[in-house]
């Protein structure tokens, strides 16, 4: 170990998969990091588009083999630039700790000839990624937990607790494919769950019927009219009302759902995406109202992820919580593009030496483990 601490790249592509995130971090013994630059790399559109086809289950086997090495090749493309970027050497990085691209996660245990287990896959291969780095690489950090009777998800509430600690009572909120909390508190022990869509079915209307991939700002969002019937009628997703320890994805949230859902949408494409933008907030909402409030009172709210800088979503927020500060993790001096590359920049330390890095509270694994594999 150099001087007490390790030099780390962490990397992260979200249920999104607009692109890689990577960030370049000093690790010390006691957990505490400084980050020291950060990287991002979109993804090519055509591989962009097999990615969500293959996560709408509709690829087939050549196609997942094929990308998982095409998308290992990007991943350590992106970990390359940063270290241009920085000027360190390949080796004065330690590791690098990817969460690949997840296509698919089924937490939820399937039974076929008396066997029964979840199971998730990410891709992006990892000894793609040492070979093309010429540094050490740890990923598949999910496979372990859900082996452990977890959900696999999520992960980065992990890492919620080493930089914000308990001693205030407050939820970290990620929105970005899907949304998904950490409630961090004195009054109880860490926990989280993913809370349903964040920016995933605001994407997918988005490029239905603008043809753009996001809504920048909220802007069309803020041009249109929440239609309440529709969004009862959409809040009744049974997932909504499942018990934490719980997870989802496009599994659930896809392309299949967003055109049945909309089968019932107002006429108004404006109207469609104020409301379905209305269902993350709302969905966000409801889950503290059910299962966080009744655990723990919250001081403040922190928001990250690409939904943090939807200002329809945003507003929604601070409208639906009244007296309850909703922050962002800038006040906080985390550079929320990279916070879950940092995340993951974590967990792979604690890989490399041995120490447990899920959370069984929150993964709903029966034991804690030391979640990751290694490609020297």
């Amino acid at each position: 170990m150099n001087n007490g601490y390790k030099t780390a790249i962490g990397m992260m592509s979200g249920t999104s998969a607009d692109g890689i995130d990577a960030c370049l971090v000093k690790i010390y013994d006691d957990l505490k990091f400084e980050f020291i630059a950060g990287h991002a790399l979109d993804y090519p559109e055509e591989i962009r588009e097999k990615l969500l086809n293959i996560a709408n289950n509709n690829g087939k086997t050549e196609d997942i083999c094929y990308m998982d090495f095409a998308v290992g090749k990007l991943f350590a493309k992106c970990a390359n630039e940063l270290i241009e970027k920085t000027g360190i050497s390949q080796s004065g990085v330690d590791f690098i700790a990817s969460h690949g691209q997840t296509v698919f996660h089924h937490p939820t245990p399937v039974n076929c000839a008396g066997i029964s287990t979840g199971s998730t896959l990410q891709i992006g291969n990892i000894s793609v990624i040492a070979e093309n780095t010429g540094v050490t690489t740890v990923g598949n950090f999910r496979t372990r937990d859900i082996a452990a009777g977890g959900q696999g998800a999520p992960l980065v509430p992990f890492a919620d607790e080493l930089i914000f600690g308990r001693k205030i009572p407050r939820c970290i909120q990620n929105i970005g494919g899907i949304a998904n909390v950490t409630v961090l508190s004195p009054e109880c022990k860490t926990f989280a769950f993913d809370t349903g869509p964040g920016n995933m079915l605001i994407d997918y209307c988005m490029k239905k019927y603008f043809d753009i991939p996001y809504d920048k700002d909220g802007r069309i969002a803020c041009s249109g009219v929440i239609d309440e019937d529709w969004l009862e009628m959409l809040l009744k997703e049974p997932y909504y009302a499942l018990n934490p320890p719980k997870t989802t994805g496009r599994e659930l949230f896809n392309d299949l759902y967003a055109e049945r859902i909309l089968q019932n949408a107002p006429l108004n494409k404006c109207d469609i995406i104020a409301t379905i933008s209305a269902l993350s907030a709302k969905t966000i909402f409801d889950a503290y109202n059910r299962f966080v409030l009744p655990k723990t009172g919250i001081k403040e709210i922190v928001i990250g992820g690409g939904g943090a800088y939807n200002k329809f979503l945003t507003g929604l927020l601070k409208k639906y919580f009244g007296h309850i500060p909703v922050k962002t993790h800038a006040d906080f001096n985390i550079n929320d593009k990279f916070k879950e590359a940092i995340s993951f920049a974590l967990l792979g330390y604690c890989t490399i030496n041995k120490i447990p890095n899920n959370l069984p509270i929150c993964t709903g694994a029966a034991k804690r483990v030391a979640m990751g594999e290694i490609a020297y």
